[in-house]
This record gives C-alpha cells, structure tokens and sequence, in this order.
C-alpha cells in the first residue's frame, strides 16, 4: 500500500515554521554560549605573555604562540621524577580503575534488576543513600581503612575508591530495568544458557549507552584525579598532580598553566564527543519507572 504523505496540518501539528527556527536559533545560541570557556582555554594556550594583561581580556588570541607548549614540555623533561612516570600512573590508574568499575557496576547492577532476593531493595536504597555524600565527607574513615590494609602509598589508594563508587551501578540499574526485558532473559535460560552466558552476551550488550556513559563518567574522574593525601611518595603521583605544581607557578607561568590545562582536557572531551548520544540516552531512561 502506498504511503499517503500528510502536510503539517493535516497532521494536526500546531507548531509553526517560525517556532522550529525560534527553537533552533536559541540551541545554537545557547551551544556557543557553552562553548566559550573551551574556546577561550584554547585561546589562552597560545596567547604570549603580554596578552594575559589586557583589560578587559580577549577571547581570541591576536598573535598566537607554541611558545607556552614548549616551556610546559622542557619543565616536564626537568622534573624531578621523570614525566613519563606521571603519565604512565595516569594511564595505569585510569585503565584499571574504569575496567574494574565497570565490571563490577555490571554484574552488581544485573544481580539488583534481574533477581529478587531478600533485603534487595533495602540494599538499593543505600545505594542510593550513598550518592549524597561526597568523598571529601567519608576521607577520614577512609584513611584509616586504607591504613589497616596497609594501602597507603599505594596504587589501590586511587583504584579502591573508583571500584566501589555506586554512581554507575545506579545507572546501569535503573537502565538494565528498562532496556533488558525479563522475557527474553527467561527465554535464554530456558534454552539452556547460563547465567554467566545471559549476563554477558544478552543483558550487557542491550545497556551499552549505559556502559558508555559509565566509561565517560570514570574517565573523567580518574584522569583528573591530583594530588591524594593517601600518597606520599612522588613516583606515584599522577599527571594532573605534576601539572598543577607547573601551574602554580605564579604569573610568569600563565601561559604554560593555560598550555598545561588544554592537554588535561582533551581525554574527557575526545571520549565524551564520542558518547554523548549515548550518555543522553541513559540519563533520559535511569529515571523512569514502570
């Protein structure tokens, strides 16, 4: 049968031609309203010297430099513990902490949405409970923890925290609810799939925007993770750390801090560019109920 195409009135849609612009108009506004603070960070990256002290300051830089990138680069090639260790307890920190968390948000997450079990919903409440508090109000009990388990000065100082953060076990909860139908789960289970098969291959690949969120979300956290109190040691200290001690270097190095904020932004921004239609997709679903 062929498609009858109907106008918008025939429709019965009462918004006009000049709302849809209206509306378009004002995201694109609003877009490059939120786009000023990169702009300008770039900016500062290859401003000279002389162009931080304009008043009022300039969104563009007029004569534009590397200068600020190689200073940031001979600075890291004379410090005192070599800048490829920062960056490789960067990358170490952030690759096991992000895998281990998303591992273990899934399977906690499937357990909480698929099964039925005593004190279940008591156990998701204080999840939920727990997103309240920040880690600054938990750090002196932490300390101690880590103290008896001997973990200071240690990389799991920085893993632990990141494994048992219920942020993404909440997503991936409330989307697996949602997106993963109980029907075809029983349907796996009596085909003869075990348990581990239908977590991994049929309720894990349908939460993948939830996944991905997580992945942008923990990413961001751990690759800007500074200096802790739990770490002590300089060797094992992280990127973020190394480059704030460049950064805090007064005036005359505005524009290596400028230079030195550009390369920590660009990890969360490549991922989050590459996600984010996925991480709209499991924000608009983890709130909704039945």
């Amino acid at each position: 049968m062929a498609k009858i195409k109907l106008s918008r009135k025939e429709r019965g849609v009462k918004r006009s031609y000049f709302v849809d612009l209206l509306m378009y108009s004002m995201l694109l506004l609003l877009g490059l309203i939120m786009a000023i603070p990169f702009v300008f960070a770039f900016s500062n990256s290859l401003k000279p010297l002389s162009e931080f002290f304009y008043f009022p300051p300039r969104l563009f830089v007029e004569n534009p430099t590397l200068k600020n990138f190689t200073d940031l680069f001979r600075l890291m090639a004379d410090s005192w513990v070599p800048f490829s260790r920062y960056i490789f307890n960067t990358v170490f920190i952030t690759a096991v902490g992000t895998a281990g968390h998303i591992f273990l948000a899934s399977m906690c997450a499937y357990a909480l949405a698929k099964h039925k079990f005593p004190g279940s919903r008591l156990m998701f409440m204080l999840i939920v409970t727990s997103l309240m508090f920040r880690g600054e109000v938990t750090q002196i009990p932490s300390f101690i923890v880590f103290s008896k388990l001997h973990l200071v000065d240690n990389y799991g100082a920085y893993i632990l925290p990141a494994l048992s953060s219920t942020l993404g076990l909440y997503l991936i909860k409330q989307f697996m609810e949602q997106m993963v139908p109980d029907e075809i789960l029983e349907s796996a289970r009596m085909d003869g799939a075990s348990e581990l098969v239908v977590f991994s291959r049929i309720a894990m690949p349908m939460v993948k925007p939830a996944v991905l969120t997580l992945l942008m979300l923990s990413v961001q956290n751990l690759w800007n993770i500074g200096g802790s109190v739990y770490i002590r040691r300089e060797e094992l200290k992280t990127l973020n750390f190394a480059l704030s001690q460049i950064m805090n270097g007064g005036i005359a190095r505005s524009g290596t801090a400028a230079a030195a904020m550009v390369l920590m932004m660009i990890v969360p921004i490549t991922i989050f560019i590459f996600s984010q239609s996925n991480i709209v997709e499991t924000m608009s679903t983890s709130g909704m109920k039945d």
